[in-house]
Protein backbone atom coordinates (compact mmCIF):
# COMPACT_ATOMS: atom_id res chain seq x y z
CA UNK A 1 0.00 0.00 0.00
CA UNK A 2 3.10 1.73 -0.46
CA UNK A 3 5.57 3.09 -2.87
CA UNK A 4 8.47 4.98 -2.51
CA UNK A 5 11.98 6.42 -4.05
CA UNK A 6 15.37 6.57 -2.29
CA UNK A 7 17.88 8.81 -4.03
CA UNK A 8 21.14 10.23 -3.62
CA UNK A 9 22.77 13.38 -5.11
CA UNK A 10 26.71 12.60 -5.55
CA UNK A 11 28.14 16.33 -6.17
CA UNK A 12 25.69 18.01 -3.00
CA UNK A 13 26.49 14.58 -0.72
CA UNK A 14 22.67 14.50 0.20
CA UNK A 15 20.72 11.35 0.54
CA UNK A 16 16.82 11.26 0.76
CA UNK A 17 13.56 9.23 0.48
CA UNK A 18 9.98 10.40 -1.08
CA UNK A 19 6.81 8.30 0.28
CA UNK A 20 3.65 7.74 -0.25
CA UNK A 21 0.51 5.54 0.77
CA UNK A 22 -2.67 4.76 1.90
CA UNK A 23 -1.58 5.11 5.61
CA UNK A 24 -1.88 7.20 8.25
CA UNK A 25 1.99 8.96 9.38
CA UNK A 26 4.05 7.01 6.49
CA UNK A 27 6.38 9.39 7.31
CA UNK A 28 7.18 8.12 10.77
CA UNK A 29 7.20 4.68 9.35
CA UNK A 30 9.08 4.38 5.80
CA UNK A 31 11.72 6.46 5.86
CA UNK A 32 15.39 6.22 7.63
CA UNK A 33 18.27 8.54 6.71
CA UNK A 34 21.88 9.42 7.67
CA UNK A 35 24.31 11.68 5.87
CA UNK A 36 27.48 9.80 5.45
CA UNK A 37 25.64 6.38 5.42
CA UNK A 38 23.21 6.12 3.12
CA UNK A 39 19.07 6.47 2.97
CA UNK A 40 16.46 3.42 3.68
CA UNK A 41 12.81 2.61 2.48
CA UNK A 42 11.10 0.28 4.23
CA UNK A 43 7.60 -0.66 3.85
CA UNK A 44 4.82 -3.40 3.55
CA UNK A 45 4.30 -4.93 6.88
CA UNK A 46 7.35 -2.39 7.42
CA UNK A 47 10.44 -3.50 9.76
CA UNK A 48 11.10 -0.66 11.88
CA UNK A 49 14.38 -1.77 13.19
CA UNK A 50 15.54 -2.10 8.99
CA UNK A 51 16.63 1.64 8.87
CA UNK A 52 18.89 1.98 11.82
CA UNK A 53 20.39 -1.24 11.38
CA UNK A 54 21.36 -1.27 7.56
CA UNK A 55 22.36 3.10 8.13
CA UNK A 56 24.62 1.50 11.00
CA UNK A 57 26.06 -0.94 8.40
CA UNK A 58 26.71 0.85 5.62
CA UNK A 59 28.30 3.27 7.37
CA UNK A 60 30.56 0.89 8.77
CA UNK A 61 31.33 0.75 5.07
CA UNK A 62 28.57 -2.22 3.36
CA UNK A 63 27.13 -1.85 0.21
CA UNK A 64 23.58 -1.38 -0.02
CA UNK A 65 23.07 -5.28 -0.98
CA UNK A 66 26.01 -6.42 1.86
CA UNK A 67 23.27 -4.36 4.02
CA UNK A 68 20.24 -5.63 2.61
CA UNK A 69 21.11 -9.40 3.16
CA UNK A 70 22.20 -8.92 6.48
CA UNK A 71 19.10 -7.31 8.01
CA UNK A 72 17.21 -9.55 6.72
CA UNK A 73 18.66 -12.93 7.25
CA UNK A 74 16.94 -13.49 10.57
CA UNK A 75 13.98 -11.94 9.64
CA UNK A 76 11.16 -15.08 9.43
CA UNK A 77 8.27 -12.88 7.77
CA UNK A 78 10.96 -11.31 5.13
CA UNK A 79 8.56 -12.83 2.42
CA UNK A 80 6.52 -9.88 3.31
CA UNK A 81 8.57 -7.16 3.41
CA UNK A 82 9.57 -4.36 1.09
CA UNK A 83 13.02 -2.33 1.11
CA UNK A 84 15.34 0.45 -0.88
CA UNK A 85 18.30 1.21 -0.08
CA UNK A 86 21.41 3.80 -1.20
CA UNK A 87 24.46 3.17 0.43
CA UNK A 88 27.30 5.75 0.95
CA UNK A 89 28.30 5.64 -2.81
CA UNK A 90 25.15 5.74 -3.77
CA UNK A 91 25.00 1.93 -4.76
CA UNK A 92 21.18 1.12 -5.03
CA UNK A 93 19.53 -2.02 -3.91
CA UNK A 94 15.76 -2.97 -3.91
CA UNK A 95 13.97 -6.09 -2.26
CA UNK A 96 10.37 -7.57 -2.20
CA UNK A 97 9.30 -10.18 -0.90
CA UNK A 98 7.04 -12.84 -2.73
CA UNK A 99 4.14 -12.54 0.13
CA UNK A 100 4.02 -8.50 -0.88
CA UNK A 101 0.53 -7.45 -2.53
CA UNK A 102 -0.20 -7.34 -5.78
CA UNK A 103 1.39 -5.49 -7.57
CA UNK A 104 4.41 -5.30 -5.84
CA UNK A 105 8.06 -4.96 -7.34
CA UNK A 106 11.39 -2.43 -7.91
CA UNK A 107 14.01 -1.13 -10.00
CA UNK A 108 17.15 0.11 -9.35
CA UNK A 109 18.90 2.68 -11.10
CA UNK A 110 22.12 5.14 -11.00
CA UNK A 111 21.66 6.18 -7.51
CA UNK A 112 18.08 5.32 -6.82
CA UNK A 113 15.83 2.35 -5.66
CA UNK A 114 12.14 2.48 -6.44
CA UNK A 115 9.56 0.21 -4.99
CA UNK A 116 5.72 0.09 -4.23
CA UNK A 117 3.42 -2.70 -3.26
CA UNK A 118 -0.61 -2.57 -3.73
CA UNK A 119 -0.08 -0.61 -6.96
CA UNK A 120 -2.22 -0.51 -10.12
CA UNK A 121 0.68 -2.01 -12.08
CA UNK A 122 4.72 -1.46 -12.37
CA UNK A 123 3.82 1.73 -14.45
CA UNK A 124 3.98 3.70 -11.17
CA UNK A 125 8.01 2.24 -9.98
CA UNK A 126 8.62 2.56 -13.84
CA UNK A 127 7.67 6.13 -14.01
CA UNK A 128 9.03 7.23 -10.56
CA UNK A 129 12.43 6.08 -12.24
CA UNK A 130 12.23 7.41 -15.46
CA UNK A 131 11.53 10.83 -13.75
CA UNK A 132 13.98 10.35 -11.48
CA UNK A 133 16.58 9.99 -14.04
CA UNK A 134 15.32 12.48 -16.50
CA UNK A 135 15.00 15.52 -14.06
CA UNK A 136 16.77 17.84 -12.77
CA UNK A 137 17.66 20.32 -10.02
CA UNK A 138 18.04 19.32 -5.82
CA UNK A 139 17.86 15.81 -5.22
CA UNK A 140 14.06 16.82 -2.69
CA UNK A 141 13.09 18.58 -6.11
CA UNK A 142 13.55 14.87 -8.20
CA UNK A 143 12.47 13.03 -5.43
CA UNK A 144 9.14 14.57 -5.04
CA UNK A 145 8.90 14.82 -9.45
CA UNK A 146 9.31 11.29 -9.11
CA UNK A 147 7.00 10.27 -6.79
CA UNK A 148 4.47 12.76 -8.34
CA UNK A 149 5.20 10.88 -11.94
CA UNK A 150 4.27 7.62 -9.74
CA UNK A 151 0.79 9.19 -8.54
CA UNK A 152 -0.33 10.20 -12.07
CA UNK A 153 0.57 6.71 -14.09
CA UNK A 154 -1.57 5.01 -11.20
CA UNK A 155 -0.12 4.95 -7.73
CA UNK A 156 -1.36 2.53 -4.72
CA UNK A 157 -4.71 1.07 -5.67
CA UNK A 158 -6.69 1.58 -2.20
CA UNK A 159 -5.61 5.22 -2.77
CA UNK A 160 -4.02 8.36 -1.23
CA UNK A 161 -3.62 9.50 2.27
CA UNK A 162 -0.04 10.70 3.76
CA UNK A 163 3.10 11.19 1.84
CA UNK A 164 6.64 12.45 3.42
CA UNK A 165 10.32 13.56 2.06
CA UNK A 166 13.34 13.32 4.28
CA UNK A 167 16.42 14.60 3.23
CA UNK A 168 20.22 14.41 5.07
CA UNK A 169 23.35 16.02 4.67
CA UNK A 170 26.15 16.75 6.18
CA UNK A 171 25.31 19.98 8.95
CA UNK A 172 22.42 20.57 6.78
CA UNK A 173 19.44 20.92 9.14
CA UNK A 174 18.18 24.49 10.75
CA UNK A 175 21.70 26.67 11.58
CA UNK A 176 24.20 23.82 10.77
CA UNK A 177 23.25 21.95 14.14
CA UNK A 178 21.92 18.67 12.52
CA UNK A 179 21.81 16.64 9.31
CA UNK A 180 18.35 17.25 8.52
CA UNK A 181 18.10 19.22 5.32
CA UNK A 182 14.43 18.51 4.59
CA UNK A 183 12.00 16.59 6.97
CA UNK A 184 8.82 17.24 5.74
CA UNK A 185 5.03 15.18 6.15
CA UNK A 186 1.80 14.74 5.28
CA UNK A 187 0.31 12.55 7.77
CA UNK A 188 -3.59 12.39 6.54
CA UNK A 189 -4.85 14.56 3.15
CA UNK A 190 -7.15 13.98 -0.11
CA UNK A 191 -3.86 14.75 -2.15
CA UNK A 192 -0.88 14.19 -0.27
CA UNK A 193 1.83 14.63 -2.88
CA UNK A 194 0.72 17.39 -4.29
CA UNK A 195 0.03 19.34 -0.64
CA UNK A 196 3.89 18.01 0.39
CA UNK A 197 4.74 19.81 -2.94
CA UNK A 198 3.09 23.06 -1.70
CA UNK A 199 4.85 22.48 1.97
CA UNK A 200 8.02 22.03 0.26
CA UNK A 201 7.97 24.92 -1.80
CA UNK A 202 6.95 27.06 1.30
CA UNK A 203 10.25 25.41 3.11
CA UNK A 204 12.21 26.33 0.47
CA UNK A 205 11.17 29.99 0.75
CA UNK A 206 11.70 30.22 3.86
CA UNK A 207 14.44 28.28 4.27
CA UNK A 208 16.37 28.59 0.97
CA UNK A 209 19.17 32.06 0.41
CA UNK A 210 17.96 34.37 -2.10
CA UNK A 211 18.23 34.08 -5.74
CA UNK A 212 20.96 37.20 -6.64
CA UNK A 213 18.52 37.65 -9.70
CA UNK A 214 15.47 38.24 -7.67
CA UNK A 215 16.59 40.66 -5.09
CA UNK A 216 16.09 44.49 -6.00
CA UNK A 217 16.21 47.89 -4.52
CA UNK A 218 12.99 49.04 -2.95
CA UNK A 219 12.42 51.86 -5.41
CA UNK A 220 9.57 53.05 -7.99
CA UNK A 221 6.61 50.65 -8.87
CA UNK A 222 8.41 47.97 -6.36
CA UNK A 223 8.25 50.65 -3.22
CA UNK A 224 5.05 51.70 -4.21
CA UNK A 225 3.67 47.78 -4.29
CA UNK A 226 5.68 47.13 -1.39
CA UNK A 227 3.77 49.54 0.74
CA UNK A 228 0.83 49.18 -0.24
CA UNK A 229 1.01 45.00 0.38
CA UNK A 230 2.72 45.96 4.14
CA UNK A 231 -0.26 48.53 4.67
CA UNK A 232 -2.54 45.72 3.85
CA UNK A 233 -1.09 43.06 6.33
CA UNK A 234 -1.02 45.79 9.12
CA UNK A 235 2.82 46.69 8.89
CA UNK A 236 3.03 50.54 7.95
CA UNK A 237 0.78 51.72 11.44
CA UNK A 238 2.90 54.11 13.82
CA UNK A 239 4.34 56.32 10.64
CA UNK A 240 6.96 53.50 9.96
CA UNK A 241 8.94 53.66 7.05
CA UNK A 242 8.58 51.33 3.99
CA UNK A 243 12.34 49.62 5.14
CA UNK A 244 10.59 49.61 8.82
CA UNK A 245 7.60 47.79 7.73
CA UNK A 246 9.31 45.64 6.12
CA UNK A 247 11.61 44.45 8.35
CA UNK A 248 9.23 44.12 10.95
CA UNK A 249 7.12 41.65 8.32
CA UNK A 250 9.71 39.74 7.24
CA UNK A 251 11.28 38.86 11.01
CA UNK A 252 7.21 38.30 11.88
CA UNK A 253 6.74 35.91 9.07
CA UNK A 254 10.44 34.05 9.87
CA UNK A 255 12.05 35.30 6.35
CA UNK A 256 15.12 36.08 7.91
CA UNK A 257 16.79 34.76 5.25
CA UNK A 258 15.56 36.65 3.11
CA UNK A 259 16.03 39.93 4.80
CA UNK A 260 18.76 42.29 2.42
CA UNK A 261 19.60 45.90 3.23
CA UNK A 262 17.91 48.34 1.11
CA UNK A 263 16.18 45.66 -1.25
CA UNK A 264 13.92 43.23 -1.43
CA UNK A 265 13.66 39.35 -2.37
CA UNK A 266 10.56 40.05 -5.20
CA UNK A 267 9.79 36.12 -4.14
CA UNK A 268 8.80 37.25 -0.82
CA UNK A 269 6.88 40.72 -2.39
CA UNK A 270 4.94 37.66 -4.18
CA UNK A 271 4.29 35.90 -1.45
CA UNK A 272 2.88 38.83 0.68
CA UNK A 273 0.38 39.43 -2.76
CA UNK A 274 -1.06 35.97 -2.55
CA UNK A 275 -0.95 35.80 1.43
CA UNK A 276 -4.85 36.53 2.76
CA UNK A 277 -6.31 36.43 -0.62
Amino acid sequence: MTFSIVGFDPKEKEWGIAVQSKFIGVGAVVPFARAGAGAVATQSYANTAYGPHALQLMEEGKTAEEALEIIMQDDPDRHLRQVGLIDAQGNAATFTGEGCYDWAGGMIGEHFAAQGNILVDQRTVEAMAGTFTSTEGTLAERLLKALDAGQEAGGDSRGKQSAAIYVVKEKGGYGGFNDRLIDLRVDDHPDPIKELIRIFNLHQLYFAASNPDRIVPVDGSVKEELEAELERHGYMKEDKTVHQGLRDYLHTENFEMREHEGSIDLDVLEFMKKQGK
